[in-house]
């Protein structure tokens, strides 16, 4: 997509149900991210997730997407200490459903041994949330002279083989200095539209909750559209107007 000029969509999503909905709205990229830790689970960050819950709700969602390419995260823990671990962690992932997966930092030979392996991997450079301990929070990256270190291993993630690189919250000017500098895709949440393509969490694109953050965007008042819903049904169940005979055997 990228060689023909083309932006890819990417989305988060953790079941099968948001899977569908991604896949049949066209996205070009469903990705099972560590995210359902926070987003889904209600944990203070993505480190408590395992491999077995990747592999629950990779297995999900590849049930419910037929076109798109599903990317699974590979979670804290499963390829930090060796490149046997990633390896094993993101054949344990494929046979569960995963097309892809991605990893985060700078762990060239961990990519290319999975890359070697037969799995597509992609990489994540600036905000990852696996480190979100070093970094002392969710804070934008990158900034002054670290950018040059990060254009740099931008092109060695490549050279290991990445097939894209998730940019997330970076300055917008370094998110372009780093998909100029290399040719794989640059995959862009709060880095700016220099990127050659965007990701998002479905959850904030659709606005399910009451969080706003300078990088995403609701494009639909899904929170409010699910309240009236909800309401609506609670009012007929309460006075009697549901089920009706149409509903009944």
């Amino acid at each position: 997509m990228r060689q023909k000029g083309k932006r890819s969509v990417w989305v988060t999503a953790y079941d099968s149900v948001f899977g569908s909905i991604a896949d049949e709205a066209g996205v070009d990229v469903v990705l099972v991210g560590d995210s359902v830790g926070n987003v889904l689970l209600g944990y203070e960050n993505t480190l408590p997730v395992t491999l077995d819950m990747m592999v629950h709700h990779t297995r999900a969602v590849r049930a419910g997407v037929k076109r798109a390419l599903v990317v699974s995260d590979l979670p804290f823990g499963s390829y930090q200490l060796s490149v046997r671990d990633a390896v094993e962690a993101a054949v344990t992932l494929a046979r569960h459903g995963a097309q892809a997966v991605k990893l985060e930092g700078g762990y060239t030979d961990e990519i290319t041994a999975c890359v070697r392996a037969g799995i597509p991997t992609a990489g994540h450079l600036g905000m990852t949330p696996q480190s979100v301990n070093v970094f002392g929070g969710h804070r934008v990256q990158g900034r002054g002279d670290r950018g040059d270190e990060m254009v740099t291993l931008a092109k060695q993630l490549e050279e290991a083989g990445a097939f894209a690189i998730v940019l997330e919250l970076i300055p917008a000017e370094l998110a372009q200095r780093i998909t100029d500098a290399v040719t794989i895709p640059t995959i862009g949440i709060g880095a700016g539209v220099g990127c050659t393509g965007q990701v998002q969490v479905l959850t904030d694109v659709l606005g399910l909750t009451n969080d706003s953050f300078k990088h995403a965007r609701a494009f639909v008042r899904g929170r409010n559209c699910l309240l009236d819903g909800l309401r609506d049904y609670a009012d007929a169940v309460r006075d009697g107007s549901f089920p009706t005979e149409e509903n009944s055997f």
